[in-house]
């Protein structure tokens, strides 16, 4: 388990819910501030940032390296996408301070050592690294060295990519680690989730595990718990309309509200795993079986199979002692209908 700012993440809690702000402010603080509030009022647990800009991410090159050439962000310049993306550093001092006052946990992903200094001075709780970076070991290596949870998303990784993040993450660190499955496709086809590896993710790296989900909906996510994921990461916009890098991916208000609903109420349902049954269940016992006398008997009268049938309710001794009783005495009479009970026979 990982404790961020007093809150457990973990199996033994409700699923930790993470509002990813991102790009969806649109270049207005006014709307980043709003998508906080409305974070916070949906039921998320924390709202996350990412900090760089453009010139921590890449060059301003017109070289056909830094084009994107497929995918969601096609034709543009990865420069001119990250400047368009990026939150401005001198918003964060004023984000963090009114998600500190309203009562939700704000941190960030940050892309470079600046901006996990930023972060840190702010108070950042904790530290998520994004898919993408999970191969800048010396970029793990130092926010590990800040002795605050990291979590890091496993997109595009491959095994050997993560036991080395995993390894410099415990070595150089508090030992508090979150792994995220996440499939960096955007959006990513429900179908291609995977979620199989959540067990994978937990069974070898021996810590709690999340999702960042850029699935459409929420099925993903539910499913994600189901089989133990304690922390569910999603991509928020106030509004479609507001447009920009990732708001078609992104949740609106009211799929975040159900995404916490649905997932506190999913991990309610997983119980203990216990042979105990729940107190609702006793008052159904009329309906199981047990022995029950269907002849009159007087005292001293051999059982035989004429004599108790198995039948509904449940109040007499249980059918796996019908055998048992056959050819033993009774030491009252009885009537048809009453209870086949153990202080009736002869030992």
């Amino acid at each position: 388990m990982i404790i961020i700012k007093g809150r457990e993440i973990s199996t033994n809690h409700n699923p930790y819910i993470i509002a990813e702000l991102s790009a969806n402010h649109s270049g207005s603080i006014d709307i980043a501030l709003e998508t906080i509030k409305s974070a916070k009022e949906c039921g998320a647990d924390a709202i996350k940032l990412q900090t760089y800009n453009a010139n921590s991410m890449t060059l301003n090159s017109e070289k056909d390296d830094f084009l994107i050439k497929e995918g969601l962000w096609k034709g543009k310049r990865l420069y001119d996408l990250y400047n368009e993306a990026s939150t401005p550093y001198e918003w964060h001092k004023e984000l963090f301070g009114y998600a500190n006052k309203i009562g939700i946990t704000i941190f960030s992903s940050p892309f470079d050592e600046l901006a996990v200094d930023l972060l840190d001075k702010l108070g950042a709780p904790a530290f998520k690294i994004a898919s993408f970076e999970i191969i800048d070991l010396p970029l793990i290596k130092y926010v590990a060295s800040k002795g605050k949870p990291v979590l890091i998303s496993t997109g595009m990784a491959s095994e050997n990519e993560i036991d080395e993040a995993v390894e410099i993450a415990k070595k150089y660190g508090s030992g508090e680690i979150l792994l995220f499955h996440c499939i960096s496709n955007y959006p990513t086809i429900t179908e291609e989730s995977n979620l199989k590896m959540i067990n994978t993710l937990r069974d070898k790296y021996k810590c709690e595990i999340g999702l960042s989900d850029h699935t459409l909906n929420n099925t993903a996510a539910l499913a994600a718990v189901s089989l133990g994921a304690c922390a569910i990461e999603k991509h928020f916009i106030l509004n479609k309309k507001i447009g920009g890098p990732d708001s078609s991916f992104s949740i609106l208000p009211n799929e975040l509200n159900s995404l916490k609903l649905k997932t506190n109420e999913c991990w309610r349902a997983l119980g203990t795993g216990n042979f105990i049954r729940p107190i609702s269940e006793k008052k159904n016992k009329i309906f199981r079986r047990s022995l029950y006398f269907v002849k009159n008997m007087n005292k001293g009268d051999l059982i035989t199979k004429d004599h108790v049938r198995r039948i509904r309710p449940g109040y007499g001794i249980s059918p796996k002692f019908y055998e048992q009783i056959l050819n033993k005495k009774i030491n009252k009479s009885v009537k048809v209908g009453d209870r086949v009970e153990w202080n009736l026979i002869d030992k």
